[in-house]
């Protein structure tokens, strides 16, 4: 069975819109988190370091920066390269 994949995202994040666009593209499911609503971006920070969008999670590895640099990695990931 396929492993979760977070992510944690803005309203009018261009590159949270693109990793949304591909994971539909490539039929992976996910689960989107929204960072603006109160206290989101506060527990991202506390999870994982990072309170910024776009913020990938799956089994344990947290991707973040521009959807260009998390893509190479999720294709590893998820055996899509």
């Amino acid at each position: 069975m396929p492993k979760t994949i977070d992510l944690y995202t803005t309203p009018g994040c261009p590159d949270c819109a693109a990793l949304k666009a591909w994971f539909t593209a490539q039929q992976v499911a996910f689960a989107e988190h929204d960072l603006s609503r109160p206290g989101a971006a506060d527990e991202a920070k506390a999870k994982f370091g990072v309170r910024i969008a776009p913020i990938t999670v799956y089994e344990g590895q947290v991707l973040y920066g521009t959807a260009q640099e998390q893509l190479p990695r999720l294709k590893r990931l998820l055996g899509l390269d």
